[in-house]
């Protein structure tokens, strides 16, 4: 079983950068696939990005791609989501997720933080 926590979202002006971590907890944090996932109000939960235990990622919407990087560091089971040129439309909770398949679909992760909200004011 894995816990997860997210840390570090908060305010931060367009243009702005921020970075994400999500902290896991058991020794088997290597094996699952990572990934970030966000929900703005009112509309559906969205893949971000996610990265395998071989470090090997991919990314959801074109809007992220080239501003978003992930990465994860298995020595201290956190994984991370650096966020630069932040847009207004970015604004959502931020969410990491842990599962054996990983994926873009919310389905493929059985393991949920609960969430950092992420503000990106114009």
């Amino acid at each position: 079983q894995v816990q997860l926590v997210e840390s570090g979202g908060g305010l931060v002006q367009a243009g702005g950068s921020q970075r994400l971590s999500c902290a896991g907890s058991g020794r088997t944090f290597s094996s699952y696939t990572m990934g970030w996932f966000r929900q703005a109000p009112g509309k559906e939960r969205e893949f971000v990005a996610a990265i395998r235990g071989n470090g090997a990622s991919i990314y959801g919407p074109d809007s992220v791609k080239g501003r978003f990087t992930i990465s994860r560091d298995d020595a201290k089971n956190t994984l991370y989501l650096q966020m630069n040129s932040l847009r207004p439309e970015d604004t959502a909770v931020y969410y990491c997720a842990a599962g054996l398949r990983g994926g873009v679909f919310a389905t493929a992760y059985g393991y949920w933080g609960q969430g950092t909200q992420v503000t990106v004011s114009s």
